[in-house]
């Protein structure tokens, strides 16, 4: 049979992938892994279960080619990769799997791939909770506007500000960069994120990929009425293992000065916005550079409030990092007034203090943050390192079971309702 000879084989497309981790993240079965260049899909393991597709901001995820069953693309050729191969021809597959594939190629090569009944057995995990719906009230999102595949691959914009936000002297290094389109359309929404593409090459010769980064400044400018987004950018020195390591773009975007030009390309990301109708509330859970999406809705939402046109619900953030030097905006945060937002800072190596982290202080809010849970009107946003994501889903799912409700059913209902967006990496 010609469905047992081939494969529709589940590839990513380098050309357009921002690296942003995203369907790594979402895969319930680790299909999905990565180099320092590309991410790729192991047909061995794939099961077609395409919880990963809806999440990616490109479509970089959706791509597919008719392959021979047993020469299907190997992780160490996905690698390898500058662009995805050509599609194979009927006669070039009928040459690999034999002539009676020919017949029946086209019918194979039109299907979707079937949804195989094998889920992984876990308690936690991305894709089970994570909305890809936006909020009913969001507003709508321009994406892909520029892009490696659109008619214009990527624009200039200008730097006009670049400022350190975490103590000087440290390891850490902490910068909040504005970036201005002038005359160029360039609409953004809180929640959403570009790509910085760095000069140069890589080790191979090679122009470097996109790196992605977060917008940090509200929908009508990081200075309202301006052109311009803001980014939250950590020099990177090392791996997520701890080995020594020099970001390339993380270390170009910290070391610009004002005037020095950078390409774009985005915006990207269609569903971790913020509700946009009276009296909706936000709960914001972050770590370090994630806090660069919930800067952009709070200050969106300042704004809104100051207008006097708009009421607004609760707003309430659980921010984490390893101590209060490394915390970037901690400053400006605190002059926030204390009836707009409820702040609650968590701490996990400050020196003579008890290891806290987020989870540790939603636990603390239980009886506020049940009461939120019970309030169709809250929204909630994750963002972070991965590694913060289960424990703060088991908080909320223990904070739901002492408010009296069903986490399973009320999961479902966040998820379903566009209500809760995890964006960990």
């Amino acid at each position: 049979m010609a469905a047992a000879a081939t494969l529709k084989q589940h590839l990513i497309d380098p050309e357009i992938c921002i690296r942003c981790n995203t369907c790594e993240a979402t895969c319930p079965i680790g299909a999905i892994t990565h180099d320092d260049m590309n991410y790729v899909v192991d047909a061995d393991k794939c099961n077609f279960c395409m919880d990963c597709i809806n999440p990616c901001p490109t479509g970089s995820i959706d791509n597919w080619r008719v392959v021979a069953r047993s020469q299907a693309y190997s992780l160490e050729e996905q690698l390898d990769w500058d662009e995805l191969p050509d599609e194979l021809s009927a006669d070039e597959l009928a040459e690999a799997v034999g002539d009676e594939v020919v017949a029946e190629e086209e019918t194979v090569n039109d299907e979707e791939p079937s949804v195989s009944s094998e889920v992984a057995d876990v308690s936690v995990n991305h894709a089970q909770y994570n909305s890809t719906t936006p909020p009913w009230s969001a507003a709508h999102a321009y994406t892909n506007l520029y892009s490696p595949k659109s008619p214009q691959p990527s624009i200039t914009a200008t730097v006009t500000g670049n400022m350190r936000v975490t103590e000087v002297g440290k390891e850490y290094d902490t910068h909040h960069i504005v970036l201005d389109f002038g005359a160029t359309p360039f609409p953004v929404l809180e929640g959403q994120s570009i790509g910085i593409v760095p000069p140069g090459t890589d080790s191979k010769g090679k122009p470097h990929h996109a790196r992605q980064y977060s917008i940090a400044s509200a929908r009508n400018g990081e200075r309202p009425g301006y052109n311009n987004v803001s980014l939250t950018v950590k020099r990177v020195l090392e791996d997520h293992d701890g080995n020594p390591v020099v970001g390339v773009g993380s270390n170009y975007l910290c070391d610009l000065d004002a005037g020095d030009e950078v390409q774009v390309i985005g915006p990207f990301g269609a569903s971790f916005l913020m509700p946009n109708h009276p009296r909706s509330n936000i709960v914001m859970i972050c770590t370090g550079t994630g806090s660069a999406p919930m800067r952009a809705m709070t200050e969106w939402r300042r704004r809104l409030q100051a207008s006097g046109k708009f009421e607004g619900g609760k707003l309430m953030l659980f921010f984490g990092a390893r101590s209060q030097a490394e915390l970037p905006y901690f400053g400006p945060l605190q002059k926030l007034p204390k009836d707009f937002i409820d702040i609650n800072f968590a701490f996990s190596r400050e020196k003579d203090q008890v290891k806290t982290y987020v989870q540790d202080r939603m636990r603390e809010r239980a009886a506020d943050l049940g009461e939120l849970l019970k309030d169709s009107d809250t929204y909630f946003y994750v963002c972070g390192l991965k590694d913060m994501e289960e424990g703060v889903l088991l908080a909320l799912s223990e904070i739901a079971e002492q408010a009296g409700l069903e986490w399973t059913e009320i999961g479902a209902t966040l998820k379903r309702e566009g209500r809760l967006h995890l964006e960990t990496y």
